[in-house]
């Protein structure tokens, strides 16, 4: 299967591009790129720095692809984005390579939704299977795990987690790790309102571990008690259950905090 590069399209002759790769119109191709088999770049994207983008993927007009971030402590180290397979980023995307400060990397994983105007800042981490709605924003060195969905207009704050599964309502400012399989309500203070029942559900989760997960829940994102008893108590009944003891282990490792139940919604 041949190369398809449309006559206005400027690609550098030491780019790498794989089989039934389509460059479409004005798009820009910098020297140390990678684009792999099959992946369709329909026009006006520019693809600039380090950039790995592997197979089956789709990027709409105007997307920007590893140009330097926007960071005041990077000074031209030689960082990069590696992107996975079958993702669709949309139109005016934005996705900054690494720094020395953060692993050297900006990594996306597989079949991902970055709708447009949607912000992937230096030194992120993103999963599988992530839904990023319209001019949702990750700042520096946000971990997102596999099935989040962030909703359009949202901003992350550095340096956090979104759990497995979660999800955040559009219009959230998210300042604390969101824990796995939980739903947050949007706003500048939003809080936890409830696991991601029809997620779970969507992936075949039992009633009865829904059950489960809604008791460690409780216990750990409702309870007022010190969080060493909560987690404590957590554990235990988490125990066997790998969904349970994934929520419990996150609530327990986090650095920055974690998002609890909004009080208003008890």
């Amino acid at each position: 299967m041949s190369v398809s590069v449309h006559s206005t399209a400027v690609v550098s002759d030491k780019a790498a591009l794989g089989e039934g790769v389509s460059v479409g119109p004005y798009c820009v191709i910098d020297a140390h790129v990678r684009v792999g088999n099959g992946t369709q770049l329909m026009s006006h994207v520019v693809l600039s720095g380090r950039t790995i983008l592997g197979e089956n993927n789709r990027v709409f007009p105007f997307a920007s692809i590893g140009h330097e971030p926007q960071d005041l402590k990077y000074h031209g180290e030689a960082s990069e984005v590696v992107i996975g397979d079958g993702n669709t980023i949309r139109e005016n995307v934005t996705i900054n390579p690494g720094t020395e400060g953060g692993g050297m990397v900006t990594a996306i994983g597989d079949n991902n939704l970055l709708m447009a105007y949607s912000h992937v800042a230096h030194d992120c981490r993103l999963g599988d299977d992530i839904v990023m709605a319209n001019c949702a924003t990750l700042a520096g060195h946000v971990f997102v795990d596999d099935g989040a969905i962030i909703g359009g207009m949202s901003a992350i704050h550095q340096f956090l987690r979104i759990g497995r599964y979660a999800m955040i309502g559009g219009m959230s400012g998210i300042v604390k790790d969101v824990p796995p399989f939980c739903l947050t309500a949007g706003g500048y203070r939003p809080g936890l309102v409830g696991l991601n029942l029809v997620g779970l559900k969507r992936q075949g989760i039992a009633t009865h571990r829904i059950r489960l997960l809604k008791e460690v829940y409780r216990i750990l994102l409702q309870g007022n008690e010190r969080l060493d008893q909560r987690l404590a108590e957590a554990n235990v009944l988490a125990e066997g259950d790998d969904c349970a003891e994934h929520l419990v282990a996150f609530v327990g490792s986090s650095k920055k905090g974690f998002t609890v139940h909004r009080r208003d919604q008890s």
